[in-house]
C-alpha cells in the first residue's frame, strides 16, 4: 500500500515558486536593461544625402524669387469710338508700325453724324458772310451820315461868317446871324454824334463778326472731330513694335474706350521679380541683379520696390543692363538673384533645406571619419539664397547633412552606408 509523504510535496513547491520567482526576476532584469540601452543607429546611403563642409571666409548674401520678362513701354490702343468690327487685319504676334492699320470698324451714325457737322459748317459761314455783308453796309450807312451831317456843318458854318460880315455893314439882321450861329452849332454837335455812333457802330460789328466767327471755329471743331471719330474707324498701331494681343473679334461691337490691342518694344525688355516678403526687407535700389532665362544670364540693377505686399511676395522691378539672349521675350519665365552684401570673414555653410535668419536648428554633423552623424544644435545668423552664417555649434571643417531629416526626427544618431 502507498505511504503518503507531505514533506516531499511540500519540497516540490517551494521549488516550483522559487523558479518562478528567479524567472520573474530575470525578466525584470532584461527589461530593465533593455528600457536603458538607446535605440539602434538606422542607415543611411551616403549617396541620399547632402553633406557640406563648414568653410570661414567670405560669404556672398543673395536673396532669389521667380519673375517674367515685361516689356519696358507698353501701349493699349483704345476705341476712339463706339463701333463694330468688321474686320482683324493683323494678328498677335506681328511686327507693326506706326501707321499699320489694325482692325477697321464700321459705325453708320458716326457717318451721318459728320455729314450733319459739315452741313453746320456750311451754315455757320454763310451766315457769317451774310452778317459781315450786313454790317458793312449798316457801316456805310454810318459814314454817308457822318458825311452828310460833316457837309450841313460847314455849309451852316460858311453861312455864318458870311452873315456876320453883312451884319456889320447892316446888310443883314443880327436876329438872322444869330440864328445861322445857333444852327452851326447844332450841325457840329450833331457830327460829334454821328462820329461816336460810328464809332461805337465798329466796335459793336466787330464782336458780333468775332461771335459769329467763334461759332463757326465751333462748328469746325465738331465737323474735324466727327472727321477724326471716322479716321480712328482704322484702328491704327500709333507706334513700331510687336502686336502682343488682339481682344476683339470680327462682329463684335466695342464702346468708345474699350480696349483693341496691346504692342509693345520687345527690343526694350526688363524683368519683374517676385520675392517672398521675408527677404524682400534686405532689398534696396540699385542693387545688383543676375537675371536667369534658360538661355543665359543677363546682369541688371533694381530700378522700383513694390511697397505692398501682395500673397506674400513683393514685386521688385529689374532693369536689364546686360545683352539680351536669342528667345528673350515678354512673358518669358526667369529667375532673379539680387545680391544684398558681402559679409568678409565669417564662418557659414550651405543653407539647409529649413532654418530661418537669426534661430537656431539642429543638424547632424559627421563624426568617426564620417561613418556617424550626431545631432548638435546650431545658432544660425543672416542667411543667403544657398549659404548661411553660423554663429553657434560648428566650427570650420566640420561636416553636416543639409539635405531633409525629418525622416530620423526620433534619433540623435544615424550611420552612413
Amino acid at each position: 500500500m502507498d505511504i503518503p509523504r507531505p514533506e516531499r510535496k511540500r519540497r516540490r513547491r517551494i521549488k516550483q515558486v522559487t523558479i518562478g520567482a528567479g524567472i520573474t526576476l530575470a525578466l525584470v532584469a532584461v527589461t530593465v536593461v533593455l528600457a536603458r540601452l538607446e535605440p539602434a543607429a538606422p542607415s543611411v546611403a551616403r549617396a541620399s544625402v547632402w553633406v557640406d563642409t563648414v568653410r570661414e571666409g567670405e560669404m556672398l548674401r543673395q536673396v532669389r524669387g521667380p519673375g517674367v520678362l515685361v516689356p519696358r513701354e507698353i501701349r493699349w490702343i483704345p476705341a476712339q469710338t463706339d463701333g463694330r468690327v468688321e474686320r482683324v487685319v493683323v494678328r498677335a504676334g506681328a511686327k507693326v508700325e506706326r501707321d499699320t492699320v489694325l482692325a477697321e470698324l464700321s459705325n453708320p451714325d458716326l457717318m451721318q453724324q459728320t455729314e450733319e457737322a459739315r452741313f453746320a459748317v456750311e451754315a455757320a459761314e454763310a451766315e457769317l458772310t451774310e452778317m459781315e455783308l450786313q454790317l458793312r453796309s449798316q457801316q456805310l450807312d454810318q459814314r454817308a451820315a457822318l458825311a452828310l451831317a460833316r457837309a450841313e456843318y460847314e455849309s451852316a458854318r460858311l453861312q455864318a461868317e458870311a452873315e456876320k460880315a453883312l451884319v456889320e455893314e447892316g446888310i443883314v439882321a443880327m436876329i438872322t446871324y444869330q440864328r445861322s450861329e445857333l444852327l452851326t452849332e447844332q450841325q457840329r454837335i450833331r457830327v460829334e454824334i454821328e462820329e461816336e455812333r460810328l464809332a461805337q457802330f465798329a466796335a459793336s460789328m466787330e464782336a458780333q463778326i468775332a461771335s459769329q466767327r467763334a461759332r463757326v471755329e465751333q462748328a469746325r471743331n465738331v465737323y474735324q472731330r466727327r472727321l477724326d471719330q471716322v479716321e480712328s474707324l482704322q484702328v491704327r498701331a500709333g507706334m513700331p513694335g510687336v502686336l502682343q494681343e488682339v481682344l476683339v473679334e470680327e462682329g463684335q461691337r466695342v464702346s468708345l474706350g474699350a480696349n483693341i490691342a496691346r504692342i509693345a518694344r520687345p527690343e526694350e525688355l526688363m524683368a519683374e521679380l517676385q520675392i517672398a516678403e521675408t527677404q524682400a526687407r534686405d532689398v534696396q535700389l540699385e542693387q545688383r541683379v543676375d537675371v536667369d532665362t534658360r538661355n543665359g544670364v543677363v546682369e541688371g540693377s533694381v530700378i522700383r520696390i513694390d511697397p505692398a505686399v501682395r500673397a506674400g511676395t513683393v514685386q521688385v522691378d529689374v532693369e536689364l543692363t546686360g545683352k539680351l539672349p536669342r528667345g528673350a521675350r515678354p512673358d518669358l519665365s526667369v529667375d532673379g538673384t539680387i545680391e544684398i552684401e558681402r559679409l568678409p570673414r565669417v564662418v557659414y555653410t550651405g543653407r539647409p533645406v529649413y532654418g530661418q535668419p537669426n534661430s537656431t536648428i539642429s543638424l547632424f554633423k559627421l563624426v568617426e571619419g564620417g561613418r556617424y552623424a550626431v545631432r548638435v544644435p546650431v545658432q544660425i545668423g543672416r542667411t543667403s539664397v544657398n549659404a548661411v552664417e553660423v554663429e553657434q555649434g560648428l566650427v570650420p571643417g566640420d561636416q553636416v547633412i543639409l539635405s531633409d531629416t525629418s525622416a530620423w526626427d526620433d534619433y540623435d544618431r544615424i550611420r552612413l552606408d
